[in-house]
């Protein structure tokens, strides 16, 4: 989501950096362009953080699945384990 914010964070200072001859008496445009610049850059990378961080653990839970044959009858005998907390 902070990927589309962070790009035009990034646009609009290189353009306040760069592109724009204006001056202002008590603002300095430039100055002002390196920070949004830079404040794109950190929403890029929080936000690729935050996404690796919610991928690590999967889904938000863990699961078994066994299979073995019961020695009395003879069948096939599935057990799954799941734990909704992992």
């Amino acid at each position: 989501m902070y990927i589309g914010v962070g790009i035009f964070l990034i646009v609009v200072g290189a353009i306040l950096t760069f592109a724009l001859n204006a001056s202002v008496d008590a603002v300095n445009l430039a100055a002002i362009g390196w920070i949004c610049m830079a404040a794109g850059v950190l929403a890029i990378l929080l936000s690729l953080v935050l996404a690796n961080r919610r991928n690590v653990g999967g889904p938000g839970y863990s699961s078994r699945r066994v299979s073995h044959t019961d020695p009395s009858t003879g069948t096939r005998v599935d057990e799954v384990d799941v734990d909704p907390r992992a």
